[in-house]
């Protein structure tokens, strides 16, 4: 497909088929990865604009939420992605929103202890903007927009991102942008 042809087939709303599995930058005390769960909810619309809702749980089933948090901005197309033919390297910018909303008390109850400054108290189910302040607890600076250098690609109804690096790491630069393909979204109506 052409860069237009994925930008029309990838227009509209897609959803984790189910809780999904990350490495987290966190380590326990025998400094093994702590396991990331989650969902997405991901709509795009072709001229560049996204929205991501990632809701994280405590648990592999989905059954604990501890935060839900919605990112809105833009994609920047960077050219093809070697993975696979029609892959497509991208940059995506939550330049527009970042909201974190707590689910859970001991989740709440950690954001009123490492991330207090410059924020409300933290209640459970109240949104905070984060966009552009410092908020160490997700490694960003006062002014700092998040950013992901990922990749894209469909087949057969299906949207793949980059699978997160083994090690936890962002993809916050070029060199950590992903080399293989991570549980695929499905379409939704």
């Amino acid at each position: 497909m052409t860069l237009q042809e994925i930008k029309a087939t990838m227009s509209g709303r897609w959803a984790s088929i189910a809780p999904e599995l990350r490495p987290s930058t966190i380590k326990s005390a025998e400094g093994s990865i702590k396991p990331f769960y989650l969902t997405r909810l991901f709509t795009y619309d072709p001229t560049d604009l996204f929205e991501l809702e990632i809701v994280n749980f405590a648990d592999p089933f989905g059954k604990v939420p501890l935060s839900k948090m919605l990112l809105k901005g833009h994609i920047v197309w960077q050219g093809e992605h070697p993975i696979a033919a029609g892959a497509q390297k991208v940059k995506f910018s939550a330049d527009s929103q970042y909201i974190l909303t707590p689910l859970h008390q001991g989740f709440t109850d950690i954001l009123n202890k490492v991330a207090s400054g410059g924020f409300d108290k933290w209640e459970v189910g109240q949104p905070q903007n984060v966009l552009k302040k410092e908020f160490a607890l997700f490694g960003l600076a006062a002014g700092q927009v998040f950013a992901e250098y990922d990749l894209i690609y469909l087949k057969d109804d299906l949207l793949f991102w980059g699978a997160r690096n083994v090690d936890g790491r962002g993809f916050d630069t070029e060199e950590n942008r992903p080399t293989n393909l991570q549980i695929p979204l499905i379409r939704i109506k």
